[in-house]
């Protein structure tokens, strides 16, 4: 071992060479930079929710005297798990049912047509005004299904529920009154989670999301900057979207997109943290990132689209800068993925900008620390305080956590690249499992999900797992062995776990082939 590590130290000479030094020295502290700078802006997060928390919006207290028509749409792609419990919780949903009109807005292909077919000739036939509408085809996806629902959709306001969520029966008359606001364009309540504590993967997901929605979207609604609506468990007035130009599917986040072309257009919106709307979170890995490549390229891809716009707009700096990180923070993941591939030089070069052992080096190691990790703790942890979970678990749970999100970078940053080089994919609905029925058909396969970045993430946890062997050997290297541990169990990890899950799913499509 010894004489291996002294063999890799001849990369000294080479590494240190002024051609090669410098540009390595410049990208890494640009990187560390980069990162500490979005990490500042959690931080900046936190502390606006607090500062702003106490106005927290309530149900107003007079109710509409006639509540207006609402039109409630389920999209649908192949939801055949999920199909009937969505579409029977939005029959008991609580409104008068003279101004109440549900849509199921079915692309589907495969026999969950049927299903949802069947649940709304059952509810049709109990007096609800529920219609089925089924095209053959995926134009413009889930966009484009909304988009064409529109012209036989009765409702002023429209409630919108992906079909892995259960919205409670009085969501209706918690959202709607908040519509009494005539300048109030779109009303998103908090997702919850139905299957939080099934595994550490679930467990992982719902503090991710807690962050986003407790601190992130509460700190942006409180504050009068711009948020967004998340494409399911909130409610649109029409003449909100017809005022951005209406749903458009040249993103893969097409609620982003929306969202952000409405408030160009006027349109206030508010979150209510007090409303919340369970649902089910992906309990497979590969099903995970696929939903997050797909929101990652979506929000570059929105960036791209807007931020001009936004930025030659009458409003204040307070809401450019708030969409500037919004719609740029996906670039984290690059950050985190060139940060991993320069620990190896990073041991024979020094590329701080200080002396290494100084008193200056310590400082910036430090700030960076602070700025770069511990800002998302402090992130998370916040979010699961205001809500009454424990502080101590949820610092436990940090570095899972941590490990996850740098487990899931290379994925992510594939979605950012493809996003800035205008590389088009289709819309990849995240598979929905219904885990709350234990007969339900569990699918594995994720379509969109490579082989070939299984194998990247397992290599990537290798060179990681190398570097640690490296910094064990060399004694100022011994400080960023646990920093090294965690992006190897990360790349480890999700690499491992998404190569089981598709040679599982290889192995049913081989079964299934089999001649009976």
């Amino acid at each position: 071992m010894t004489q291996w590590i002294a063999n890799l130290s001849q990369w000294s000479e080479v590494l240190n060479h002024p051609g090669i030094r410098w540009p390595l020295t410049t990208l890494y502290v640009l990187v560390l930079l980069l990162i500490a700078f979005y990490g500042l802006h959690r931080y900046l997060l936190v502390l606006i929710y607090f500062r702003h928390r106490h106005k927290t919006p309530k149900t107003p207290a007079l109710l509409p005297q006639t509540w207006p028509a609402v039109t409630v749409q389920l999209p649908m792609f192949n939801e055949g798990n999920v199909a009937a419990r969505i579409i029977d919780a939005a029959c008991h949903l609580q409104y008068p049912a003279d101004q109440l009109q549900i849509q199921v807005v079915d692309d589907s292909t495969d026999t969950s047509s049927q299903i949802a077919q069947d649940r709304c000739a059952y509810w049709q036939n109990r007096g609800v005004n529920i219609q089925y509408l089924h095209r053959p085809h995926r134009t413009g996806f889930k966009a484009g299904a909304l988009r064409d629902a529109m012209d036989s959709a009765t409702g002023e306001i429209f409630a919108i529920f992906d079909a892995d969520f259960v919205p409670p029966a009085d969501f209706l008359t918690q959202t709607v009154p908040h519509f009494t606001d005539p300048t109030i364009g779109m009303v998103q309540a908090r997702w919850g989670h139905l299957n939080r504590d099934d595994s550490m993967l679930t467990k992982a997901q719902a503090v991710f999301l807690d962050g986003h929605f407790l601190i992130e979207h509460a700190a942006r609604s409180l504050s009068d900057r711009w948020m967004n609506f998340n494409g399911t468990a909130g409610l649109w007035r029409r003449q909100a979207i017809d005022d951005a130009g209406g749903w458009e599917d040249d993103t893969l986040t097409e609620d982003m997109d929306l969202s952000y072309r409405s408030q160009l257009a006027g349109w206030k919106f508010i979150f209510l943290p007090d409303v919340v709307c369970p649902a089910e979170l992906p309990p497979e890995i590969n099903a995970f990132k696929a939903q997050q490549h797909r929101w990652t390229k979506g929000g570059i891809q929105t960036g791209r689209k807007l931020l001009g716009r936004i930025f030659r707009s009458d409003n204040n700096w307070k809401i450019k800068s708030e969409a500037f990180f919004h719609l740029t923070g996906m670039g984290v993941y690059v950050y985190i993925t060139l940060l991993a591939l320069l620990f190896f030089p990073a041991f024979y070069v020094n590329m701080q900008p200080f002396e290494s052992g100084t008193i200056p080096a310590m400082l910036w190691g430090l700030t960076l620390f602070a700025l770069g990790t511990a800002s998302a703790g402090t992130f998370y942890v916040a979010s699961q305080q205001v809500q009454g979970r424990s502080v101590i678990k949820t610092f436990f749970q940090l570095p899972i956590l941590m490990s996850l999100g740098i487990g899931i970078a290379l994925n992510n940053a594939r979605g950012v690249l493809e996003a800035l080089l205008g590389q088009q994919s289709e819309f990849v609905r995240t598979p929905k499992y219904n885990t709350t029925d234990n007969t339900a058909k569990k699918p594995i396969a994720c379509p969109s999900i490579k082989r070939w970045m299984s194998y990247l993430e397992i290599a990537m946890g290798c060179y990681c797992l190398a570097c640690t062997i490296i910094a064990l050997g060399q004694p100022r290297g011994m400080i960023s062995v646990p920093f090294l541990l965690l992006f190897a169990a990360g790349y480890f990890t999700v690499g491992i776990s998404s190569l089981r899950g598709q040679c599982r799913s290889q192995n049913q499509v081989e079964i299934k082939a089999l001649p009976v």
